[in-house]
């Protein structure tokens, strides 16, 4: 697998093209690559290759008709465009990028296009006089300024018998430039550690209390952080998550345990996130045999756990530190009054429910610092990663 891609959105679009046959090719190098793929094709690319074939090998039904009413009942275009990690055009026409460039949305891929906050990559096919003709060219210049990634063609033999610049990238090389897409470089050289999952407090050896945090956004924040060039460690309490085989990782269970992981190597780093929903209270004794239900009600002595945010921010040595506050009400005040009385750098609030925060795929934010408050739309917790470890960086 390839680390930058491992859990990646991508949808792939195939415009009429007779290197469409390679589309089939991409994305199962992609899947390989752990990128999880979904597929919309124009009509006239299904006159090159089928949907039934692209379909196989994504393992996901093509995306095809802009007013599918099966697929605005269940993901839509709209939400389509917000699943995307990235949107790769392999073949992209030069009909496809002119009507792109002109903003046009007169099809289910240049509405997902408009509609997406995902970067855009084209992989242009054509004939070599197509490329080189100045209104392509134009029209290649009009999409870079407007910020859309090219593989730009490769030069060579043609299906219609010319020879120059127009063949569509080879599939592995795009692979390798979509995987480039993620890898920003703008952590190089720093150490970032990262608290991850709920933790673990003891009632007897069979019961435990615990809370609704999943990791998921923790481990994402580690594979952004990996993307972004820096050497992660990740502190995890109990997940079911898959360890991420390119970042050294801890498991401990309490928030005991999770406090002495954390202060024991934390003034090694450069970034503390403190991600991790950390139980406040513990059992003030852990019952040897399991409680039975002999009464109708019975009573526990809870203490107060360590803060391990605020014992970071005590450090005379220490980190740059950013916290998560997961709230139900008031949610900006109490986060501003959190990141003060606990000395972090930036905080990031967010409303648990409807769907998002814990235990869910998808958060909206607002990130807090001294002088600043930027809220995040909701998109995916991968995305969100992304968009924190570049605020973090610019920080």
């Amino acid at each position: 697998m390839t680390p930058s891609l491992i859990h990646k959105h991508i949808l792939l679009g195939v415009t009429g093209s007779i290197a469409a046959y390679k589309s089939a090719d991409i994305v199962r190098r992609l899947r390989e690559a752990g990128a999880i793929v979904r597929v919309i094709m124009t009509e006239n690319a299904k006159r090159f290759i089928t949907p039934l074939t692209m379909q196989a090998v994504s393992g996901h039904p093509i995306h095809e008709d802009l007013f599918d009413v099966r697929a605005e009942a269940a993901m839509g275009h709209i939400e389509l465009a917000r699943w995307a990690d990235v949107i790769v055009v392999a073949p992209a026409t030069a009909d496809f990028m002119a009507r792109l460039a002109n903003g046009n949305a007169n099809d289910l891929l240049t509405t997902l296009c408009l509609a997406t906050r995902a970067p855009i990559a084209l992989a242009p096919a054509m004939n070599q006089a197509m490329w080189q003709h100045v209104l392509t060219q134009d029209t290649l210049q009009v999409l870079k300024q407007k910020g859309i990634y090219f593989f730009e063609p490769d030069e060579g033999s043609q299906a219609c018998g010319d020879v120059g610049p127009g063949r569509m990238m080879e599939p592995v090389e795009i692979v390798k430039k979509v995987s480039q897409l993620f890898v920003t470089g703008m952590l190089a050289g720093k150490k970032i550690l990262i608290t991850a999952g709920p933790t673990h407090e003891a009632i007897d050896p069979v019961r435990y209390m615990t809370n609704a945090s999943s990791g998921k956004m923790g481990y994402a924040l580690a594979q952004a952080a990996f993307e972004a060039g820096a050497e992660v460690s990740l502190i995890s309490g109990p997940v079911h998550l898959a360890v991420l085989p390119h970042v050294t990782c801890f498991s401990v269970v309490s928030a005991q345990e999770m406090y002495a992981a954390v202060m024991k190597i934390v003034t090694h780093y450069d970034i503390f996130l403190a991600v991790a929903a950390v139980a406040d209270y513990r059992c003030q004794h852990v019952l040897k045999q399991k409680l039975h239900k002999e009464e109708e009600q019975t009573q526990l002595q809870l203490e107060r756990n360590p803060d391990i945010i605020t014992a970071v921010g005590k450090l005379t040595k220490r980190p740059l530190i950013v916290g998560f506050a997961a709230e139900t009400e008031d949610v900006i005040p109490r986060a501003k009054q959190k990141r003060k009385q606990k000395n972090m750098d930036l905080i990031v609030a967010n409303c648990v429910g409807e769907g998002m925060g814990m235990n869910s795929d998808d958060n909206e934010v607002t990130v807090i610092g001294a002088n600043f408050e930027k809220m995040l739309p909701r998109m995916s917790k991968q995305q969100l990663a992304r968009a924190l470890i570049e605020m973090i960086a610019k920080f």
